[in-house]
């Protein structure tokens, strides 16, 4: 290869879209050329790759295409990791004398890329920007990825929507939202929009029984009727469906995989499943109310990206040609408290299990229990007040022993909603003293 050859750089975007991959796009396209280096935009992720389909990228290609949803270069979960399209792949960048690899993404997209550079011996240098709307890969507390705040603002919007409905109508949704391994999507948007109910993973354990989903959401609804509200809106993290019991699976045999492995998450119908069983049993008890399943996803995916995300993604765009440029491979490029950090990918990874580490919410901190004080749920305060339990019974039309024995268990193990207010407490004395 000739000393004097100009650098040839491919981007692709892989996986689901998220709000921002354009302004990825136009950033690390525009300070490559600067640079001097030839961009080639990859059609379909590793899709294109594989049958060789791309298109040299000019600075009239990518100008203002930071402000708009979507992925002009195409998307696709095509498995780079398959021999035959590993063997494709190499071929393509081989005859196309690609040096770097830009990838965008989440968790599969990188270790996609990592698979290419061991193929090739890491004679092709890769960089990787973390994407995703779950805000759950691996990143600095209180980083995001990109796409999610968009996400969480479009998400928000819409709840609202439903909550005026809701009691206009005098009816429940629920709402099901994005979240494959953690509940930080379906949290914040239904705390921005003060939803009546949210439910996510986390708070559940490893195991999630779908008997103790329904009766929350149950209990949820009696609780308001006591209160003399009969409508409302939940939102449900659809991760919750990854950590069902097998007991619970065995009610959704139909279910298919993608060429991940990972489970087809529209093939459970787990908003429809919840809103029978909780309407059914509500009947059961002479109450009527209406339910009806939401599911919020697509909507949110290809969103035009709110100022944040244009600006973070902007500075994500540069920051991964600074890391290639400067001789980095096989990393994962953040900004954090305004400066370029990097990653390895085999820091993403579990030692012991192989996996992806997954950031989930941390139940036990103040924003989640700020969240839940503020849900309409069932909580051991209740429990603890005979007049509560004399209400809520009246309203489930059971006795108030029914009552206990049916819901009671449900605040086993909340958190404690006050914990937090001790620590403020703890800080003022220590700074009168």
């Amino acid at each position: 290869m000739k000393e004097n050859k100009i650098k040839r750089l491919a981007i692709l975007a892989s996986g689901g879209p998220a709000p921002g991959i354009n302004s990825v796009i136009s950033a690390s396209t525009i300070e490559a050329l600067n640079r001097g280096w030839e961009v080639l935009g990859v059609r379909d992720g590793y899709r294109g790759l594989v049958d060789n389909d791309m298109q040299i990228l000019k600075m009239s290609d990518v100008s203002w295409i930071h402000y708009e949803g979507g992925a002009v270069l195409g998307m696709s979960r095509t498995n780079p990791k398959t021999p035959e399209n590993l063997e494709k792949i190499v071929a393509t960048l081989k005859e196309q004398e690609i040096d770097m690899l830009l990838t965008i993404g989440g968790d599969d997209t990188a270790f996609g890329a990592a698979t290419i550079s061991d193929a090739m011996n890491g004679t092709i240098k890769t960089v990787h920007v973390p994407k995703t709307i779950d805000n759950d890969l691996p990143l600095p507390e209180g980083v995001p990825t990109f796409g999610f705040t968009t996400a969480r603002h479009v998400g928000v919007g819409l709840v609202k929507n439903l909550m005026r409905d809701a009691r206009t109508c005098n009816r429940w949704y629920v709402v099901i939202s994005m979240g494959r391994q953690a509940g930080h999507l379906a949290l914040g948007i239904g705390k921005a929009a003060g939803a009546t109910l949210t439910l996510i993973p986390e708070e559940f354990g490893d195991e999630v029984s779908l008997e103790d989903v329904i009766r929350t959401i149950e209990g949820s609804v009696l609780k308001g009727l006591s209160a003399g509200k009969s409508w409302g809106v939940a939102v449900v993290a659809e991760g919750i469906v990854e950590r069902f019991n097998r007991e619970d699976f065995e009610r959704f045999p139909h279910v298919r995989r993608d060429d991940f492995g990972h489970i087809l998450l529209a093939d459970v119908n787990i908003g429809e499943v919840l809103c029978r069983e909780v309407e059914t049993r509500l009947s059961h008890r002479n109450i009527k109310i209406r339910f009806n399943e939401v599911t919020l996803g697509y909507e949110l995916r290809c969103a035009d990206p709110v100022p944040f995300d244009i600006e973070y993604t902007r500075d994500l765009g540069y920051a991964a040609i600074k890391f290639l440029a400067e001789g980095g491979s096989r990393g994962m490029v953040m900004i954090v408290n305004g400066k370029r950090e990097s990653k390895p990918f085999h820091e993403m990874r579990n030692p012991q299990t192989g996996k992806t580490k997954v950031r989930n919410v941390d139940v036990g901190s103040q924003p989640y229990i700020v969240a839940r004080r503020y849900m309409q749920r069932l909580s051991a305060k209740d429990f603890d007040d005979r007049p509560h339990i004399r209400a809520l019974a009246k309203a489930g039309n059971v006795s108030e022993e029914e009552f206990v024995s049916y819901f009671g268990d449900l605040v086993k193990d909340e958190p404690d909603a006050w914990a937090f207010e001790d620590d403020i407490r703890d800080a003022l004395e220590a700074a009168d003293a």
